[in-house]
């Protein structure tokens, strides 16, 4: 019998006083989609009340709690026991990515270690997260586009205005759109996905109050849009400014 491919291993390492315990259902349902949370720690003085709601929601998730105590002010003991053990986790080689959560920039140095052992880093932040920790991942998400979990992210963001406006992303797919090399300008819209998360790490577009690309694409108003039926969607940047997007469907061959 075949073996059954295995789902990526990932270490998933929580800063209790840098992440709100809100996004706790949403951020496991979005590791879920990149693979296997093998192991699940969190870092914090428990005794603290900013970190008291993660203790309230510990073995729902099964995440395994470090405490540190603050003994002093300032820089706390949590950043750099979770720094140690992400390297000994790394070192182990049992591991296909790490899922770091947390805003403070401090990690930035952590991401670029991992990942020059070529391993993933994904990084699980608020939008105040400083851009060179967001760049130092593979993947970056907003937290905000968390709350409430996956199955609800529709609907809050029904009721919230998007982090950004969706006019914010048109700069990016453009610029995705001009790198790839296509005679007639039509380009994959699969393809500009891929490309666009290695150029913009926290790339995402819920950020823009949208479930998938090709939603936020045609609410920017600014690419014509080919549907071929049963074929992958096709875009490109449109010519002329101010006219609706097109939308054109494959003509059945003749005969």
């Amino acid at each position: 019998m075949p073996s059954e491919t295995r789902s990526p291993r990932l270490a998933v390492l929580i800063d209790a006083d840098n992440a709100s315990a809100k996004i706790a259902d949403g951020l496991f349902e979005e590791i879920a989609k990149i693979g296997e949370a093998s192991v699940r720690r969190i870092y914090g003085d428990f005794s603290n009340a900013r970190s008291k709601a993660w203790a309230d929601i510990l073995s729902k998730h099964a995440i395994i709690p470090q405490q540190q105590f603050a003994y002093t002010t300032g820089k706390n003991a949590s950043d750099i026991t979770l720094v140690i053990d992400a390297m000994d986790l790394l070192h182990s080689g049992r591991f296909d990515g790490f899922c770091l959560v947390s805003s403070d920039s401090d990690f930035t140095r952590l991401a670029a270690r991992i990942r020059e052992h070529g391993v993933d880093v994904f990084g699980f932040g608020a939008q105040k997260t400083p851009e060179s920790f967001r760049q130092a991942c593979r993947r970056f998400f907003y937290t905000e586009n968390l709350l409430g979990g996956t199955a609800n992210t529709l609907d809050a963001a029904s009721k919230s205005p998007p982090l950004q406006s969706p006019d914010e992303a048109t700069s990016i797919i453009k610029k995705v759109i001009a790198q790839m090399e296509s005679e007639d300008g039509w380009v994959d819209l699969g393809e500009v996905g891929k490309r666009i998360t290695n150029l913009a790490p926290d790339f995402d577009s819920r950020t823009f109050g949208s479930r998938k690309l090709s939603d936020l694409v045609r609410k920017t108003n600014s690419f014509e849009i080919d549907q071929p039926k049963g074929g992958s969607m096709r875009i490109r940047i449109k010519s002329t400014a101010g006219s609706p997007p097109k939308t054109r469907t494959a003509r059945k061959p003749a005969g």
